[in-house]
Parts: structure tokens; C-alpha cells; sequence
């Protein structure tokens, strides 16, 4: 509805505001981040990348959920966001960092932590089939319950592509073909929490 699209973004998947240094590559990871938000018109001065020993990129370990809380609620709070979009429980991918991240918005989420007015929409994650038929997952999508569906524009699934290709240090083979087939380029289910 209207009032997502007007409401100041905590940036999409929160997971990005982590420099990502699994493969001892958090330098090259900011500078891609960088650079991918700005092809979505996202400044440079709006991306922030927290570097926390207690969070490393792993898709093995799972960040402390109180930590993680009071790290997401004090940025929340210091740039007055009142829409704050993530993972769901399943993490897309099943990362565990993405894991850890729905948790901690839920735990603010559910014990009331949030400001008044702050909603969390949360990426619906689908099956392995669904995830990569592409565009063919719209008649799946529209069939079942959500409370938000964004289907991209030819051109906005251009413009995601690109930002994709920014993060070159990631585009292993089959992150390749993601780019060809993902549904999460083309469309995007989410619930609110």
C-alpha cells in the first residue's frame, strides 16, 4: 500500500549493514555495497556498515539476539525510520546471519520496543523450486496469503540486476544464475510482524 512506499527505508535487508568478511573481503564488500546502493539511488551518506567482533560473517553462526536488538533499535531511533524490512524466520537462503537478524526485529517487535509507528515487513522465504522460476512465480504468489507483493518492472528488475553485479566478490557460478532465475528479482512477497 501507499504508506510503505512513503515511509523513510531502513535499509532493505537489514543483513547489509555488515561488511561481510567471511572470505576476509570486508573492505571490498563495503566499497561493492557502496556502489550497488547507488545504482538503487541510495546515498552513500545513508549506508551504514557496522563492523562488530560479535557479528561475523558466517552463515554458520548465529549474532546474539539482545546485542543485535539494541544495535538495529539504537539506529532505528537516531534516523526516526518507521518501516523496517527483513528476513523472515527462514532467511531466504537459510543463513544464519539473516536468521539472527529476523529474530532480533521480531524480539524488538514483539516485546514493543519499536517506536510508535515503526512496522516491520518481513521477505517472505519460499521453497527451492518457487525461488528460482522467476517471473512464473506471480500466479503462485497472487494465490497465496501476504499482506504486501512488489512485482518489479521490466526496468526495476534491470536496475536489481545491476545492483546484484556490483557485489562482484560475491558472484560466484551459482550466484549467476540467480540473476537469471531468482523470483526475489522479479517479485517479492512479505507480511507485516
Amino acid at each position: 500500500e501507499e504508506r510503505f512506499l512513503q515511509a523513510p527505508l531502513f535499509l532493505v535487508l537489514l543483513c547489509l549493514l555488515f561488511s561481510g568478511n567471511y572470505y576476509n573481503q570486508g573492505e571490498i564488500r563495503k566499497k561493492e555495497l557502496e556502489q550497488s546502493c547507488c545504482v538503487l539511488g541510495i546515498p552513500a551518506s545513508d549506508v551504514t556498515v557496522i563492523d562488530h567482533r560479535d557479528f561475523p560473517d558466517d552463515p554458520a553462526v548465529e549474532w546474539d539476539t539482545q546485542l543485535l536488538a539494541t544495535l538495529v533499535l539504537e539506529h532505528i531511533e537516531a534516523k526516526n525510520i518507521n518501516l523496517v524490512v527483513t528476513f523472515d524466520a527462514g532467511g531466504v537462503s537459510g543463513h544464519a546471519n539473516h536468521i539472527s537478524l529476523y529474530k532480533a526485529v521480531r524480539y524488538l517487535h514483539s516485546e514493543g520496543k519499536l517506536p510508535e509507528g515503526c512496522r516491520v515487513l518481513v521477505l517472505e522465504s519460499v521453497n527451492l523450486f518457487r525461488k528460482y522460476i522467476s517471473f512464473l512465480d506471480v500466479l503462485i504468489s497472487c494465490l497465496l496469503p501476504r499482506d504486501e507483493l512488489f512485482i518489479l518492472t521490466e526496468e526495476e528488475t534491470e536496475q536489481a540486476k545491476r545492483a546484484m553485479r556490483c557485489h562482484r566478490s560475491q558472484l560466484l557460478g551459482y550466484r549467476q544464475l540467480y540473476l537469471l532465475f531468482s523470483r526475489y528479482l522479479v517479485l517479492n512477497s512479505l507480511r507485516l510482524l
